[in-house]
């Protein structure tokens, strides 16, 4: 139940760019979150792609310990709060998730934002 499997990350540069052209976005601090329809058959509900600017984070390791904490808070959290809502309205979305937050935030701090997004996106989604 509590996994993140490779067919739930989103990898196809095609999908990934018409997210960020013709997606909804919205700020829920410390995160950017684009999303969009999925158009076809999807294995999982949810496609993700996490990302971290460079810009702002110079060392790898600094972004990848972001991204990790991130990918945490989603994988505990994204079955009560968002897989359940997607199949019950028999939705699927591909989805973004950008750190734009200034400093490297704890872990529980990201997975209470983590829980405010997903409450937030379900409701946008099932609008």
């Amino acid at each position: 139940m509590y996994t993140f499997k490779k067919e739930e990350r989103l990898c196809n540069k095609r999908l990934i760019e018409s997210l960020f052209h013709k997606g909804s976005s919205f700020l829920c601090y410390p995160f950017r979150v684009s999303w969009l329809p999925a158009e076809g058959p999807q294995e999982f509900p949810v496609q993700i792609v996490f990302s971290v600017s460079k810009r702002r984070y110079k060392r790898a390791v600094d972004r990848n310990i972001i991204k990790r904490r991130i990918r945490e808070a989603y994988r505990l959290h994204k079955h009560t709060q968002l897989y359940q809502a997607l199949n019950s309205a028999d939705i699927n979305i591909i989805l973004s998730i950008g750190y734009i937050g200034k400093e490297i935030a704890s872990f529980d701090f990201m997975e209470k934002k983590m829980l405010r997004l997903l409450e937030q996106l379900g409701g946008q989604v099932l609008k």
